[in-house]
């Protein structure tokens, strides 16, 4: 019994640390004095501040275009990239599965690095381009991962009966394997789109002069002192995330329930 209280005590100690600080934020950020720590009433103000600030309306672009671009990309890439992948067999699957885990398992620093001296190789100038590319990079294995288990969990002789109907290869893929990988292809998107947001290290270093993402935006704010507005920004930007997240986690319950009553 103590035992159990005191895991019970534990877990909630863990989430208060974990969570209390977004707690504090999205509180501060409603808040009308520009002391930390000082509450002066509420007010709508910091938000009404961001939507007139020119430098967040055009961070805000860039971090959803490439987001959007990049998004787009790496699911097609990775669909395609995936069902290659599952029709192989022995050690070439294993080793292009064991190089499609390497981004993933990298620190951000590295890969961000790396790929900053490869365009410094190709003679590309940093910029727009170039965080675009960086974004499609790290997402790809992502949408990789998220669909290959629906291609193993796939029953194959729905395929085969198609071909053997007369279905041409095409025709198959369009109508008989995409519906079946169709949650996994969502899944991956939603996820490749939430990292593209979220991510500061690879675009810190990957970008040049007047290409900012909001992650780089805030930081650049912060630098200065904390300003209210980066409460509020830091906010909306839990809240979009917080979304994504919500309904990857929903999608994710659905299919599970939808295997369990097929499975029955």
């Amino acid at each position: 019994m103590v035992k159990k209280l005191f895991g019970k005590i534990w877990t909630y100690l863990v989430y208060i640390f974990l969570y209390a600080p977004i707690v504090v934020l999205i509180v501060f950020s409603f808040n009308d004095s520009k002391l930390r720590g000082s509450w002066k009433g509420f007010t709508m103000r910091w938000y009404r501040e961001l939507i007139g600030d020119e430098l967040i309306l055009q961070s805000l672009w860039t971090t959803i275009s490439v987001a959007i671009i990049a998004t787009l990309i790496s699911t097609v890439v990775g669909t395609l990239a995936a069902l290659g992948i599952h029709e192989l067999r022995g050690a070439r699957k294993k080793a292009i599965l064991e190089i499609n885990y390497l981004p993933v398992l990298n620190p951000d620093i590295v890969t961000a690095i790396s790929l900053m001296g490869l365009f410094g190789v190709l003679g590309l100038n940093l910029g727009y381009l170039t965080m675009t590319i960086s974004h499609i990079v790290f997402c790809l294995p992502y949408v990789i991962l998220s669909i290959l288990p629906k291609l193993q969990s796939m029953d194959q002789n729905m395929l085969e009966a198609a071909l053997d109907l007369g279905a041409t290869p095409m025709y198959a893929l369009k109508k008989v394997v995409i519906p079946q990988i169709k949650p996994g292809i969502v899944t991956g998107a939603l996820m490749a789109f939430t990292l593209s947001l979220d991510d500061f290290v690879v675009s810190f270093f990957n970008t040049g002069h007047g290409v900012s993402n909001l992650s780089m935006t805030i930081y650049s704010m912060a630098r200065k002192g904390i300003n209210p507005s980066i409460n509020a920004l830091s906010t909306l930007m839990f809240a979009l995330l917080l979304i994504l997240l919500l309904v990857i986690n929903k999608r994710s319950e659905q299919k599970e329930k939808r295997m369990l009553y097929e499975g029955q």
